[in-house]
């Protein structure tokens, strides 16, 4: 057991990418608000930088120029240049030179810098500064979010990791989670599939719940939510435009996500999005274009070996003379177009953010993409000298997408004949008498989606007396979508045309009111808050259908009234709705002794309609303390620029179970099975009978963590890591089991598995190392590795499935799930032994018995991995930097349910292709059935180059733009370059959901969408 932790990079190094990393995402936003605009001009360059036409002071006013420099006096582009008390600002040049025009009278100049100590210097009559920032070690002065506020890196005592937009992932990024994916240590991310927009399954220190929709919890400027997918097609979090994103804070232990309580068991991942900064105007105008392709096909046969090979095993060719590669016809080149166009700037009393964004990513499978639209405006207003301020957040999101069934695709880019040609003499998709063309398939039936979010949130806070702040925080978030599933009618190849129609619609309601107390005396810290939240959620989803339309090249989708065929029993209507509340008390208490020694404590009182009346609240406490070894006296003679040691314990808990499962349920109907007849003939009467028990007893899943952890700095601040080691065990396990007793109004019922408990036991490491020479070099290191143990202990169940596996023969077959003294996903099937002399699959006899039975099954490996790795690197020159990041897995396996339902012999003696794995028995039957065993499970360890970037910061001076261009940087990203594994599906990274009864599967590949190899060519302008 252990587990290796890497924290975010070091302030040394966001020092640097600040001035030399953007986001090369393609901006297309524009969004204009407030007369700050016009009031402060942005400036240029080294010469022309900063000039600040504030047309509020009317006075007499003089040039200023400088140079901010480092320790090492090597220069600082990017430094915030600011007049104190007012609106005339600029930054430094990429030379680190700054010109600014202040008046007569001004006083102060203040420089700030992310990963620097913020400096004040008296102007005292001079014009001419130079000016030595001292670098911050790790950054230990930097803004944390923590949830219900912000402390400062050097005064947490929780596992907490954050990652700012600088350091985020570059590339297409359709979805935010991906910005993270190996970045942080504990923290394990896997895409569903490389479709667009596809969703995100992301694990922090471990599985520790059996039901789905049990991911970390996100929260968006302080409004929470819900909670990350867990291998769903599309990602929850799709309507933030990455680049809005300023950072994401990662919660890890129970002593940093207990604020947060009922849903905090498996992480809280904080996103703040961007706002504007007084003195500083700007447009920034950010434009991507993506090329993409499959980046790894599978081996089947070409259309030579395939001829060869069925005759050989003896089976019937079926020849139509062509030579297809499938694969090659149903992907394509995708190209995505993402732009955005941001306006930010402010003055002392407002302060804005606005932009609008566009997203047009194609997938490399025909007929599959997405597109979003979005826009967003933050901003901040201070009122009453200061004592009040209002932050208002409005966001909006609209994404469509008009998609083939991407699995199928897949499955016949597989397995079709490759002698079958794809098009006919006329260039049109050939018609097949014994099969359906795919491209024909891809253009019959289709599912369209639209989805629109719009999420909004005020919060002002008033500062009572000294010290004593409230806060309200009002969130409000509507969502809605329609999705169409088409299949257009036609008469060749025959299809007689249906349309279905679903429809959801959800709002959700948070009101949160909260008090925050900061006093200092002496050497002594204190902070209290306390607060009350109450979230009310609504979600309703309805659908209907319609069958049989007339060839008249019209979309049923666009008119359902052509449908002619419309039942109860096909085409019945079906709906739900669902309504959950959540009422929670909090507090924490902060305190420090000379800024070395650090206390938290937190609790939080839940109460859920999700729970019956004996049960209904929860509550959930933490307790953390932390020593800055490296403030004492005694440290002063030695390397360290901060040593931190950390302890925490608390617990957090799950509420995810379905609304209103503590109640029973009746159904109605009309069934011999329900009534009896009230006569000797006749119908029979409307009868009600029992669905579900009700369980008033049912309460929270509980998971109680141990976190001790040490945060260290070498070499002055360029050598910086962190270790943690955590215990986490979850309790009172949530499921929906089968009565002990078989004679029962009902079949199932929800409660709580006495004495089951989900450990995670692990280690986390991380380094970083960064470091600039004289001279313009620069070059960084980093990377995190975790080790990680997770068992089911004490379980009454000898399995509960949670992955089945699909296609023929195979449906609901079980593959793994959640096993006594096993890790959760543990694969547990057959374990292959050949071929026996009847040309038939022969297994390992696991029990003795001499028999072949289910009895023979048994645990052959997990689906989750053991260590997870990641690592980063960065060189640059000037204004010329290339970074790489790299990330993987090991100790995993995978089933390929592809293969099992694809690959093997049977098929190939049909004319159905295959790999050559088929066929790797000479003596197999072809006759013998594909069946789940260990003949399909395979090692998921990888190691991928997930991206990599060079990019070129262009002198705007010279180039003679500088009077109107701040800056100007070219980019190109190279995203899934390679990936070193021996898997030999499309991508060893899978995480298709195949769960059963509503318990999340894992590590099973059915039919999975292929992973893209991706270039961009991005620019980034500055004005």
């Amino acid at each position: 057991m252990k587990k290796s932790r890497l924290e975010a990079p070091s302030q040394r190094k966001e020092r640097i990418s600040i001035l030399r990393k953007l986001n090369f995402t393609l901006v297309i936003s524009v969004l204009m608000m407030t007369g700050a605009w016009a009031s402060v001009n942005t400036p240029s360059s080294a010469q022309q930088m900063g000039q600040n036409s504030n047309t509020a002071v009317q006075q007499q006013k003089k040039q200023i120029t400088g140079k901010v420099v480092d320790s090492d006096n090597l220069p600082l582009p990017g430094v915030g240049v600011l007049v104190k008390n007012s609106t005339i600002g600029t930054v430094t040049n990429p030379d680190g030179d700054f010109l600014l025009e202040v008046p007569e009278n001004a006083e102060v100049l203040q420089f700030s810098f992310v990963g620097m100590k913020s400096q004040e210097v008296a102007i005292s009559g001079k014009t001419t500064f130079k000016v030595v920032l001292e670098i911050d070690a790790i950054g230990l002065e930097e803004v944390v979010a923590v949830g219900y506020g912000n402390q400062q890196k050097k005064d947490i005592t929780g596992a907490v990791s954050s990652v700012k937009s600088e350091n985020f992932n570059k590339g297409v990024v359709s979805s935010p989670e991906q910005l993270l994916q190996g970045k942080i240590s504990g923290v394990n991310i896997t895409s569903s599939s490389g479709a667009p927009g596809s969703g995100q399954r992301i694990i922090i220190r471990g599985q520790g719940s059996l039901r789905q929709g049990t991911g970390p919890l996100f929260v968006i400027d302080g409004f929470p939510i819900g909670l990350a997918g867990t291998g769903s097609e599309s990602s929850p979090l799709n309507f933030i435009n990455p680049e809005d994103i300023e950072s994401m804070d990662v919660l890890k232990d129970a002593s940093a996500t207990a604020i947060y309580g009922a849903r905090g068991a498996n992480g809280v991942i904080l996103i703040t999005t961007k706002r504007g900064s007084a003195g500083i105007s700007k447009v920034t105008v950010t434009s991507n274009v993506g090329v993409s392709n499959i980046a790894r096909k599978i081996p089947v046969f070409s259309a030579a070996e395939f001829r060869k090979k069925v005759v050989e095993i003896g089976g019937a060719l079926t020849d139509m003379g062509a030579n297809t590669d499938w694969q090659d016809v149903l992907t394509q080149t995708a190209i995505t177009n993402d732009h955005n166009l941001v306006l930010k700037g402010g003055s002392q009393k407002t302060s804005y953010y606005a932009s609008l964004g566009f997203l047009d990513q194609q997938g490399i499978v025909i007929e599959t993409g997405i597109k979003r639209y979005s826009g967003r405006v933050n901003v901040t207003q201070k009122l009453l000298d200061d004592r009040l301020k209002v932050d208002f957040n409005l966001s909006t999101t609209v994404e469509s997408g008009e998609n083939c069934n991407a699995s199928t695709m897949v499955s016949q880019m597989l397995g079709l004949n490759p002698t079958y040609p794809a098009y006919d003499e006329n260039g049109d998709p050939t018609v097949f008498n014994d099969v359906l063309n795919p491209l024909i398939d891809a253009k019959l039936y289709k599912n369209f989606s639209e989805s629109r979010r719009i999420i909004a949130n005020i919060s002002p806070s008033f500062e009572i007396v000294k010290g004593l702040i409230y806060k309200l925080n009002f969130g409000y978030q509507n969502t809605s979508g329609d999705y169409d599933y088409q299949a257009m009618p036609s008469t060749l190849p025959f299809e007689r045309g249906r349309l279905e129609q679903s429809f959801s619609n959800g709002r959700n309601t948070l009101i949160e009111n909260y008090l925050t107390y900061t006093h200092n005396f002496g050497d002594h810290n204190l902070s209290f808050l306390a607060g009350h939240s109450y979230q009310n959620s609504f979600d309703r989803w309805r659908k209907w259908s319609i069958d049989l339309f007339a060839p008249t090249g019209v979309e049923p989708h666009y008119n359902p009234g052509l449908g002619q065929e419309i039942d109860l029993v096909d085409n019945k209507p079906e709906g739900w709705a669902s309504k959950n509340e959540l009422q929670s008390f909090f507090g924490r208490a902060n305190y420090s002794y000379k800024g070395k020694i650090l206390f938290t404590a937190t609790v939080r009182a839940d109460g859920s309609s999700k729970f019956g009346a004996n049960n209904k609240y929860g509550v959930f406490p933490s307790f953390a303390a932390g020593w800055r070894i490296s403030e004492e006296e005694f440290m002063k003679s030695l390397p360290f620029s901060n040593l931190k040691i950390r302890a925490g314990w608390g617990q957090t808990g799950n509420q995810e179970i379905p609304s209103k499962i503590t109640q029973a349920l009746f159904t109605t109907s009309v069934s011999s099975t329900t009534s009896y007849p009230l006569g000797t003939t006749g119908s029979y009467p409307a009868g009600t009978t029992y669905v579900r028990l009700a369980n008033p007893d049912i309460q929270w899943e509980v998971s109680t963590q141990s976190n001790v952890g040490v945060d260290f700095g070498l070499l002055n601040g360029k050598l910086n890591g962190t270790i943690d080691y955590f215990h986490k065990v979850s309790n009172n396990i949530l499921l929906e089991v089968v009565p002990p007793d078989p004679i029962q109004p009902a079949t199932t019922y929800w409660t709580n598995v006495e004495d089951m408990t989900i450990t995670n036991d692990g280690v986390e490491i991380a380094l970083d190392y960064q470091h600039r020479n004289k001279g313009g070099f620069s070059y960084g290191f980093g990377g995190n590795i975790t080790f990680i143990d997770n068992v089911v202990e004490n379980s009454p169940f000898t399995i509960l499935t949670t992955g089945g596996a699909s296609g023929s023969g195979l449906t609901s077959a079980t593959v793994n799930g959640y096993v006594n003294g096993y890790p959760i996903g543990a694969f547990y099937m057959k374990e292959f032994a050949g071929i026996s002399a009847t040309g038939l699959t022969q297994y390992v006899d696991w029990n003795n018995d001499t028999k072949d039975t289910d009895a023979d099954r048994h645990v052959v490996g997990s689906a989750l991995p053991d260590k997870l790795f990641n690592f980063n690197a960065n060189v640059g020159y000037k204004r010329l930097e290339l970074t790489v990041n790299f990330n993987g897995v090991s100790g995993n396996k995978i089933y390929d349910n592809t293969a099992t339902a694809n690959f093997y012999k049977a098929r190939l003696a049909k004319s159905l292709n295959t790999t050559a794995a088929a066929i790797e028995y000479p003596t197999e039957s072809n006759v013998n059935p594909a069946s789940v065993s260990t003949r399909y499970l395979k090692d998921g360890a990888f190691l991928r180059l997930n991206n990599a970037t060079l990019s070129y910061s262009l002198d705007t001076k010279n180039i003679g733009i500088g009077k109107w261009v701040e800056e100007m940087r070219l980019s190109v990203t190279g995203q899934n370059l390679f990936v070193i594994t021996k898997y030999d599906g499309f991508d060893p990274e899978v995480n298709q959901d195949s769960s059963q009864s509503g318990i999340q599967s894992f590590g099973i590949d059915k039919n999975s969408y292929p992973k893209a190899r991706t270039f961009v060519f991005g620019i980034n302008v500055t004005f």
